[in-house]
């Protein structure tokens, strides 16, 4: 035994909770640094392992630490800052250990996969022309795939050879035997669609002129960078205010001083729009790769996205929530576009806000995080309020282009009119048709899948309720099927109420099928695309769609929040928001917040053009606040009010809301534990947090498991966590009831 030899901590994935202590070989020790991932023995069986610390104290001697096994990759998956981030995400929305590991480095590289490697081939040895006529005599194959390597000037794949003359692999291995050709081996990068999407919506960008309002930030940002250090920026701006240019020109300035940028987007789809604008700036950077990282990638594009980031290779990653685990190598500048999402927040565990993780990163690594939104989060604005962030504003669309003129149709006097339910209000239908005359393309929004909410009979008022999930089944009229839209069950269509027998059996409510079908009767001759989770079971049918909009193929696209966000079409001057009161009328603190971003981003998506906009936006309170707000796009004082609304309720962001969410198929089982646990989280807790419950949670049943619910409202977060991971530690706790903890949660159903 070597006394060299180093001992490395190493934490497990293996299912348990406890970093373990291990030999490092001699012969390993210039391959491995805390965040490589390195094979271990763990009794009688081997496991992979994150090394979290080099010489690390053991209270084992050194002969009785077993040996590292052998080290995955050459180079860490994450950085020392990355590492410290797990250990925050652990104690924050306390997660395992292991589950936050799992969540920071993907699959594929965990379990060691390498990257995709090809065959290239050249010629090792020029034949005279006496030794190529015996070649052509007694193997024309072998002479005819000599002669077409010999007349490349680079090396070629393999494959690429053997197909363009149709030649065999016999007569390729043949050629290698006698060494008249050689071959090496080569890492192929795998393309990835967005990639390719992103390839499509590459154009050659005229550089902008920033207008005063964009200066001003970009100089601000700038000067925050100069520093070094930490600093949280929150770009405001109106919808077509510019925003991009801003974050295109800070992103310059970190790549000029040879740091990477992290650039994280809510959605995946619009991962390929923003991937090709980035590469269409940043072309002239010779040496700058950009990278995209999201869920929808292949295991094999995730992992040659992870190692390109890792090894130091990629300077700009594009992507999705788990993009901010990216392990970019000197990292400078870290991006937050549609801050104020909620598709930032994971529902798995660890569930954690890519938003929040993205700042605390900012602040590890020393570097500035700039957040962006037409509608930023409260919890951001507060930050701003405390001067925790600095706020950049950005009131004018680009070129002085005016905001789309807002139009509100009181539905109550469309039903008083016509006596009967409404789908299109008769401005809305005189709008459209306008536009569709004018060869101009419109935009239908809401917020449901589907032809209509629930099947409510006339009768006795029945609806049809999922059998697994205490929520009504959605009808859909393209398959007569009613579907829950929480577990997949499916059901056909009843002709008679069940309950009472009568046909008296009608749809309730709108979905986007039974809009679609209102537009067809309205505007026979038009073209009308719809787009939800329903029609999108092709994979990148939906950027297809969004291709053909953009090419005038589309005249009216119906959808959900799908198209809400993040899309420039500047034939676009019309969008209308079918049903403005779904989201305002939910048992959520945030229903007022969600109803006025999602009107102002919907909103947004008109006049991004030369041409004017207008926005129709129908609703039952006409005078609510958010709508009122959004009619002026008055983002800073609804702001505000909202701001002093929560103060007075002391809800969040003036304190932390902390959900527990106890569920199992016994109901009265659940209920107990819920109960009992929350005796002892009162107790321990004492009155510096404040416990509301167990109550049903607001969908009591889904997927056939009952649900209860704990709120605790807390100004300390990790002291809170740890205090009710310890009662669960000590808890006697059935296996068939099960208990999760969400911490600033963004949705309370």
């Amino acid at each position: 035994m070597d006394p060299n030899e180093r001992i490395v901590s190493v934490w497990p994935l293996a299912g348990f909770e406890k970093t373990l202590h291990y030999r490092l070989p001699q012969s390993m020790a210039d391959s491995v640094w805390p965040g490589s991932l390195v094979r271990i023995p763990i009794g009688r069986r081997f496991a992979q392992g994150v090394v979290f610390e080099l010489d690390s104290q053991s209270d084992l001697p050194l002969n009785r630490l077993k040996l590292v096994s052998h080290v995955v990759y050459p180079f860490p998956l994450l950085t020392g800052d990355l590492l410290r981030l797990a250990d925050w995400l652990r104690c924050y929305y306390g997660a395992s250990t292991e589950s936050v590991l799992e969540t920071m480095i993907p699959s594929v590289a965990r379990q060691g996969k390498s990257s995709k490697k090809e065959k290239y081939a050249k010629v090792a040895k020029q034949l005279d022309g006496d030794e190529l006529a015996k070649l052509e005599s007694r193997a024309p194959k072998q002479h005819a795939l000599y002669q077409f390597i010999a007349q490349q000037f680079l090396p070629q794949k393999k494959a690429t050879l053997l197909s363009r003359i149709g030649a065999t692999s016999s007569a390729y291995k043949a050629l290698l035997t006698k060494g008249f050709i050689e071959e090496e081996s080569r890492i192929s990068k795998r393309v990835a669609y967005a990639d390719e999407l992103a390839e499509a919506e590459f154009v050659e960008e005229k550089r902008i002129v920033l207008n005063e309002e964009q200066r001003q930030a970009v100089e601000s940002i700038s000067n925050s960078m100069s520093k070094q250090a930490f600093a949280a920026h929150l770009v405001q701006g109106v919808t077509g205010s510019g925003k991009t240019e801003v974050y295109l020109a800070a992103m310059e300035k970190a790549l000029k001083e040879g740091r990477s940028v992290l650039f994280l987007v809510p959605e995946v789809a619009l991962t390929p729009q923003t991937v090709g604008r980035i590469r269409s700036r940043l072309s002239q950077y010779k040496d700058v790769s950009t990278v995209v990282v999201h869920s929808g990638l292949s295991e094999g594009e995730r992992l040659d996205a992870w190692i390109s980031l890792a090894k130091g290779e990629a300077q700009v990653v594009v992507g999705a929530r788990s993009a901010v685990f990216a392990p970019a190598r000197s990292l400078g500048l870290i991006i937050v576009d549609e801050e104020h999402e909620p598709a930032y927040k994971q529902d798995e565990t660890p569930r954690y806000h890519g938003r929040d993780v993205a700042i605390y990163r900012a602040f590890l690594e020393g570097v500035v995080c700039v957040l962006g939104s037409a509608t930023p989060s409260i919890e951001s604005y507060r930050n701003v309020t405390r001067g925790k962030y600095i706020q950049n504003l950005l009131t004018k669309r680009v070129d002085d282009r005016a905001l789309p003129v807002f139009h509100i149709v009181d539905m109550r006097a469309e039903v008083m009119r016509t006596r009967k339910p409404v789908q299109l209000s008769a401005p809305l239908v005189e709008k459209l048709q306008d536009r569709f005359d004018a060869g101009e393309q419109s935009i239908l929004f809401i917020n449901r899948r589907g032809y209509s909410s629930s099947m409510l009979c006339q009768e006795c008022g029945h609806v049809e309720e999922c059998n697994h999930c205490s929520v009504p089944m959605t009808y859909h009229r393209s398959d007569e099927t009613l579907k829950c839209h929480l577990c997949g069950h499916e059901v056909a269509a009843p002709l008679r109420c069940p309950e009472c027998q009568s046909p008296k059996i009608r749809w309730k409510g709108m979905g986007t099928q039974r809009i679609e079908d209102a537009v067809k009767r309205v505007l026979p001759r038009a073209r009308i695309q719809r787009i939800d989770s329903d029609t999108m079971s092709r994979k990148h049918l939906f950027r297809e769609i969004l291709g053909d909009f953009r090419l005038g193929k589309i005249d009216v696209l119906v959808g959900t929040q799908m198209i809400a966000k993040g899309l420039d079409f500047p034939n676009v001057t019309l969008v209308g928001m079918v049903d403005a009161d779904l989201s305002l009328h939910i048992a959520d603190f945030r229903a007022n917040e969600r109803t006025f971003q999602l009107l102002v981003q919907v909103s947004g998506r008109a006049g991004r053009g030369d041409l004017a906009g207008e926005v129709i936006v129908q609703t039952f309170t006409p005078h609510a606040d958010p709508i009122q707000f959004a009619r002026k796009e008055d983002v800073g004082h609804f702001l505000e009010v909202e701001l002093e609304s929560r103060k007075t309720r002391n809800y969040p962001p003036f304190r932390h809301l902390i959900r527990q969410i106890f569920r199992g198929p016994n109901e009265d089982k659940v209920s107990f534990f819920a109960e009992q646990f929350a005796k002892r989280a009162s107790s321990a807790l004492g009155e510096t947090v404040e416990l509301r419950g167990p109550a049903p949670c607001a969908i009591e049943k889904m997927k056939d498991h009952y649900r209860f619910q704990i709120w605790y409202f807390s100004g300390m977060v990790s002291q809170t966590v740890a205090m009710l991971k310890k009662i669960e530690s000590e808890i006697g706790w059935p296996k068939d009831v099960i208990q999760v903890l969400d911490v600033d949660p963004m949705t309370l159903s």
